[in-house]
């Protein structure tokens, strides 16, 4: 098992990055403390599978093809940049609505409208892509051992999903749903500006 141990500094990369605040971050958060928890689940599990997407890209070279090819890069930026900023438009707008009722928000086509939400959410953030590039540039050997681009997959979704799994948890409690109700207005006008920041950001900022 020891040609398994580059493994371990990946996941730990990746663990890393994915604790890290961001767009991703944001959008579990609103969906748990603003909609049904069911929804929160679906977001977080359309990020893990937004992850695996890019753990398999990553075991076959995404570090070497964005170098190579730096126009690739811009592309993810101005995809990425245009998404968020989607985000925030409908985050801002959500400030002065009601919020609707649970019942509806946890049937099974909320669920698969925000776990599709997610998972494009992830594949739109470039720094996501340079995340797994990075850290499979860095730590996969020439030659990988079998069954490696599966392990690898399945734990970049086990990693992704679980974090948000508990964020989602732990922010669809009453409580803070409760709190977000009262402060609603504010909140989502906070994070429809923080969203549009880094859209503008990833505009800007120069590869």
């Amino acid at each position: 098992m020891h040609e398994y141990v580059f493994i371990l500094p990946i996941m730990l990369f990746l663990l890393l990055g994915v604790m890290s605040p961001g767009p991703s971050f944001l959008l579990v958060a609103q969906t748990a403390m603003s909609r049904s928890r069911t929804e929160a689940m679906g977001v977080a599990i359309g990020m893990g599978l937004g992850a695996t997407l890019f753990a398999v890209v990553a075991c076959y070279g995404l570090f070497a093809l964005i170098a190579m090819v730096p126009w690739l890069y811009a592309l993810l930026k101005v995809i990425g940049g245009v998404y968020l900023c989607f985000l925030a438009i409908k985050m801002w707008k959500s400030a002065g609505q009601d919020t609707p009722g649970r019942t509806a928000l946890s049937s099974r086509a909320g669920f698969l409208k925000m776990l599709f939400a997610g998972f494009i959410t992830q594949v739109s953030n470039p720094k996501t892509a340079l995340v797994f590039g990075s850290a499979f540039a860095a730590f996969l050997p020439k030659e990988v051992p079998d069954y490696s681009v599966l392990i690898v997959s399945v734990s970049a979704l086990l990693i992704d999903s679980g974090w948000y799994i508990i964020v989602a948890m732990l922010l669809s409690t009453p409580g803070a749903q409760a709190a977000y109700g009262k402060f609603k207005k504010h909140l989502c006008r906070l994070a429809g500006g923080f969203m549009a920041a880094m859209g503008v950001k990833l505009f800007l900022t120069q590869p």
